[in-house]
């Protein structure tokens, strides 16, 4: 042990070797003595690589990755090569070491899981208040996931023992690294099944980021510790005699208090002190019995609890049949134990209480102890879970932050379990709707969904989802997906399948609306080049061609020859100086002055109508905006621009449409929408092009209309009639009040 005689570490020689000795005796007996060969040089190489560096509490480097290595082999159980890793995972990111070093002294295997531990050091690490990049950081995190489990397993490692040695960093550091482990890191190891990694994070996250509340918990919990010893007690000895002659071998029975954040979360969210929180610790039995035996085993527990203490109904909960996603297994009920206290207990088997608490890390390694080769619930459920990552990070629709957002509460989140009608079961993230079910089922079934029967009832495609619901996806042959859905859905699986399809859909109706405009262009010997159809789409303010297209083949973008040739005529001069030119009958809508026509657009704020007094104003570069005399901007745009109003009027004989809108409140009264919309469509043959009325439950009802009309005297007589329908009714039209 030559390497530790350097100053640095002459004070912690003992300790050091105390530790190092303690890793070696934990992975004694698990691992070959060849492996454990290259866990002794793995600790040689790391502890030359950082001699001389110290950590914020004084201490040499070393100690931290020895701790991470501990923590990785005794509270997850994983083998030599993570435990080499674990030793060297900053060597690459503080030292002088290469990977190539690494690669040529250890193999690719550790190089790899070395280089994604590295290509995440830095996250959150760089910035203090730049959440996108941030978000892109973490995003580079994730991708590991896909990569090798252990590069995320030894991270988890990595971020607890930072949170252990918290104390000796400045505060800022301290609540900076404190509530990144509770949004990411605790989530994640949560998802991966490490609940004992991810209690200590929450506590310890609260430690630093809520001191008060944590020491007056943990210190309430400790002055209750021999009460809660006597009433556990209490509890047992009636079930031991039972318990006995059942034949059952229990290998213990505990009982264990909730963690002190989520005492803290229930006394916040539930507004009550620390006395109200009868859970505030659980009962859990372990037994000891055979893999095949175990379902009916925790059964005959749970038969042999609910026959001496009056199980609650709707508190049972069964993840033997249908372990979570992130391996837990159990059986879960809350009975009404002595002193009429209502109490959880938790039923598992000593295999199911070792993967509750090490995750997924153990549930493998107990496949390849008992040579368990095909697949079982748990490794189904996390195959789902991975994949809906890798696609989800796949998705480059989303932003870094979207992703973040979308790992975080739909990736991380808790889930419910729901039914199809022949009863597959299907989890979902808490707060999914029925279209989010549909798209779990088939891209195709979510995209031609049109409603839902939830526990046999109709529902639309926006109902949540609860927990145990029996849904039915109901479909049409036609895709019926719009933009309306992305803010419907709430998984991103979903989102992420509304949003490709929209994307297809937009294309292929671009593609139509080009052939629309060469074909125009074709039919008045107009040459279809770029410099024409930028005129074009500039001149109806689109950004781009491809949105110009869309419109065109959406017939939101109607032209005549004389429109067309209007727009692309050259001009003389800027938008602020108007080219008079010869004025054609018919061939503009509006006129400038006497005898000017030239490209213009309807303001939106005011949607002038023909038959209205209007004016022109001269926009910086969209050309002219007709805006009516009465508009709510008018008065600003006259009195700060004057310089830039020119005169407009109506031209006669003009017989195109334009959008109005208008709103009708009233009393509510049998068929009075039936007949305003007869007024519309049937009396004037006015078109409609949206209609939103609503019963408000108050005996009143309320909406707007948006029609499309030919001039102001037509909106009028529309106005009129509709107020002829009820004597208590108001109409009137709605206006913007946006500059524009």
């Amino acid at each position: 042990m030559a390497l530790l005689d350097g100053e640095v570490y002459e004070a912690y020689r003992h300790d050091l070797l105390n530790k190092y000795r303690q890793l070696l005796r934990t992975l004694s007996g698990k691992v070959s003595k060849d492996k454990i060969k290259l866990v002794r040089e793995a600790f040689d190489y790391a502890a030359r690589a950082h001699e001389g560096t110290v950590r914020k509490s004084g201490e040499p480097y070393i100690f931290h990755p020895l701790a991470v290595a501990q923590i990785a082999a005794a509270e997850l159980g994983l083998g030599a090569t993570s435990v080499i890793c674990a030793l060297l995972h900053d060597v690459v990111e503080d030292t002088e070491v290469t990977l190539d070093d690494i690669e040529r002294k250890f193999g690719d295997k550790v190089a790899h899981i070395i280089g994604g531990l590295t290509k995440i050091s830095v996250v959150f690490e760089t910035v203090d208040n730049d959440a996108s990049l941030q978000a892109e950081n973490f995003k580079k995190m994730l991708l590991t996931l896909g990569e090798d489990l252990r590069v995320i397993l030894i991270k988890l490692c990595d971020r607890l023992h930072n949170m252990r040695t918290l104390g000796s960093v400045p505060e800022k550091t301290k609540l900076k690294i404190a509530s990144e482990t509770m949004f990411i890191y605790a989530p994640l190891a949560h998802r991966l099944g490490l609940n004992a990694i991810k209690i200590e994070m929450e506590d310890l996250a609260l430690k630093y980021t809520d001191e008060d509340a944590y020491r007056s918990i943990s210190d309430k919990i400790n002055e209750s510790k021999l009460l809660r010893q006597r009433y556990i007690r209490e509890f047992i000895e009636p079930l031991n005699q039972e318990l006995e002659r059942s034949g059952l071998t229990i290998n213990e029975i505990k009982g264990r208090p909730k963690s002190i954040y989520s005492i803290h979360r229930k006394m916040t969210t539930q507004g009550i002190p620390f006395e109200e929180v009868y859970d505030a610790f659980a009962i859990r039995v372990i037994l000891d019995t055979e893999i095949h035996q175990e379902k009916s085993d925790c059964w005959r527990v749970y038969s042999i609890i609910t026959d001496r203490y009056r199980p609650h109904q709707g508190r049972l909960r069964d993840w033997l049949s249908r372990p979570k996603n992130n391996g837990y297994s159990a059986l879960h009920t809350t009975v009404l134990g002595p002193k009429g206290r209502w109490v959880e207990v938790q039923i598992r088997s000593k295999r199911m209480d070792d993967i509750a608490e090490r995750g997924l890390a153990a549930h493998w390694r107990y496949k390849a102890q008992l040579g368990v080769k095909n697949t079982t619930p748990q490794d189904d459920a996390f195959e789902n879970w991975l994949n809906t990552v890798k696609e989800t990070l796949e998705n480059n629709d989303l932003t870094a932050m979207d992703l973040v957002n979308e790992f975080k509460y739909s990736l991380l989140g808790e889930e419910i379990y729901v039914f199809t009608p022949k009863g597959d079961v299907k989890s979902m993230p808490i707060g999914s709707v029925a279209l989010d079910f549909g798209f779990s089922i088939h891209t195709e079934v979510g995209l031609t969904t049109i409603g839902a029967k939830v526990n046999g009832k109709l529902v639309p495609i926006g109902h949540e989802l609860k927990n145990g619901d029996i849904v039915e996806i109901l479909t049409t042959q036609k895709y019926r997906a719009n933009y309306q859905w992305l803010d419907v859905v709430r998984t991103g699986r979903a989102r992420s399948k509304v949003r490709e399809f929209l994307r297809d859909e937009k294309t292929k109706l671009a593609g139509r609306g080009k052939t629309i405009i060469e074909r125009m262009f074709q039919k008045h010997d107009v040459s279809f080049t770029d410099k024409n159809i930028n005129l074009l789409y500039k001149h109806y303010k689109y950004r781009n061609t491809s949105e110009f297209f869309h419109a065109v083949a959406e017939s939101k973008v109607r032209m005549t020859r004389e429109v067309l040739m209007g727009i692309l005529k050259p001009t003389e001069g800027s938008i602020e100086v108007p080219v008079k030119k010869e004025r054609k009958k018919g061939a503009s809508q509006i006129i400038f002055g006497e005898d000017y026509e030239m490209p213009y657009s309807l303001a939106q704020c005011c949607n002038p109508l023909p038959g209205e007094p209007i004016f022109g104003f001269v926009t910086v570069s969209d050309g002219v905006r007709i805006h009516r005399t009465t508009c709510p901007n008018a008065s600003k745009l006259m009195s700060q621009y004057g310089y830039r109003i020119i005169p407009a009027t109506w031209q006669d004989g003009y017989n195109n449409s334009f959008e109005a809108h208008i709103s009708v409140r009233g009393i509510d009264d049998v068929g009075i929408v039936s007949r305003i919309t007869d007024i519309i469509s049937k009396d004037l043959q006015v078109n409609m092009k949206s209609i939103n009325i609503r019963a408000n439950g108050d005996g009143t009802f309320g909406g707007d209309i948006e029609i499309m009309i030919n001039n102001s005297e037509n909106l009028k007589e529309l106005v009129s009639r509709i107020k002829s329908t009820h004597k208590y009714i108001e109409v009137e039209r709605i206006e913007s009040l946006n500059l524009n």
